[in-house]
Parts: C-alpha cells; structure tokens; sequence
C-alpha cells in the first residue's frame, strides 16, 4: 500500500514532468505550482495560463490562447486564440478559434462556442451550439440549443428545454435577434433574421424576419400610489 507520502512525491515528481513538457512544447504557465495540470493535456505554443487552473482528463488547448485564473477545464478542446475570461468551467465541450467565453461561465458537456462567437458572464451551456460570431452576453441559460451565425441572444434569455419527462430542442436561426428576458418554450424554431421582443414568452415558431411578441399588455393607473398612501394613512 502506498502511503500518503509516497503519493503526495509521486504526485508532485508527475506534476512536474507535465509542466516541463508544456514549457518545453511553448506554453507559458505562471506560477504553475498553482495550477493541476492531468499528464494528458496538450497546451499549443504562447497559450498562457494563469495561476489557479485545473486543465483534467484530455484538455487540449490551440496556440495564443489565454485561459485566466479560477478556470476549470476537463476533456475540452479549445481552438487557436481562445480567451477564457476568469472562473470558467468548462466539460466535455468545444470552443473554436477566436471565440471569447466569461467570466463565470459554465459550458457542461455537449457545448460548442463556434468561432469569434461569444458567451459572457453567468451564461450556462448544455448540448447546444453557439454559431459563428453569435453573442450571448448575459445571464442566460441555453439548453438542447442550437443557435445559428451572428445571432444575438440578449440577457436572462432561458430555453425552457424540460417539460417534466423529456428534454427538447431550440433552434434559433442566424442573425435573429431575442431579446431580454425571454423565455423560448421547446420544441420552438425562430427563424433567420427573426426578433424577439424583450420580455417574451414563445411557444410557437416565429418565421424568419418576423417579429414575435408574447407579453400580457401594460396597464397604467393614474394617481393610484398617491390614492393608496392616503387610503393607507386613513386606516391607521
């Protein structure tokens, strides 16, 4: 039986021959101690890496990336000059060249940021693909999704891909446009170049180059707050 000694040199001595092998292949990593580093992993020259990252299982990373503190990888393939903004994790999921993802985002297995595509901060993944120079910048959770070339999607946009029992898909053609605080109920299409308005709940395909709205109509009570105040002040 080994002992915990034993395991923590022999841990530290593989620890050591990795970072040597990525230093030596061209990767720049700052304050490696820091970092874990799984003996398979593949880093490409001048990618560098922050202290504070775990890259586990077969991570391979392409050449000029940068990948910041707090990122955790495992079985993800990045492309060439990947960004990876602070506390990301990312499993089992593709990320293409020139792609921009965080912070904070969470890529869970099955995901594809496609190339110059963005996903900005607390923006979650699973099973689904982000197109070529797509953007979800916000708060969003994209789910079973497909999402096609350069589209927009805005912030607090949610795929609702579970009814209980199955999951569904979303697709979302190139070039539309959903707004904030959407909701996208599955199985739903939106079409090329479709819009969204803000605050939608979609439960039909919207055609591509319409418009769709699906929202409960605002009601404005003149004077009713200064009613309200003096009906409470009465009271007491």
């Amino acid at each position: 039986m080994i002992s915990c000694v034993q395991q923590i040199l022999h841990d530290s001595f593989a620890h050591n021959r990795t970072v040597e092998r990525l230093q030596t292949a061209g990767a720049v990593l700052l304050r490696p101690e820091q970092s874990v580093f799984s003996p398979r992993v593949e880093i490409g020259a001048g990618s560098v890496i922050e202290p504070g990252v775990q890259l586990l299982g077969d991570t391979r990373i392409g050449v000029n990336c940068l990948i910041r503190t707090g990122c955790i990888l495992e079985n993800a393939t990045l492309g060439d000059r990947v960004l990876l903004r602070n506390h990301c994790v990312v499993s089992d999921s593709v990320i293409d060249a020139d792609a921009t993802v965080g912070p904070f985002a969470h890529l869970r297995p099955g995901s594809q940021v496609a190339e110059q595509a963005h996903v900005g901060n607390f923006v979650e993944m699973k099973k689904a693909r982000l197109g070529k120079g797509a953007k979800a910048g916000h708060l969003s959770y994209l789910g079973d999704a497909t999402i096609g070339d350069g589209a927009n999607i805005g912030a607090g946009v949610i795929t609702c891909n579970y009814d209980g029992q199955r999951k569904h898909q979303t697709v979302i053609g190139a070039g539309a446009f959903v707004g904030s605080d959407s909701t996208l109920v599955a199985p739903v299409t939106v079409g090329d170049g479709a819009y969204i308005g803000a605050g939608s709940c979609i439960t039909h395909e919207v055609p591509a180059e319409a418009l769709g709205v699906a929202r409960s109509r605002q009601i404005v009570k003149s004077g009713w707050a200064a009613r309200r105040r003096v009906r409470g002040t009465e009271s007491s």
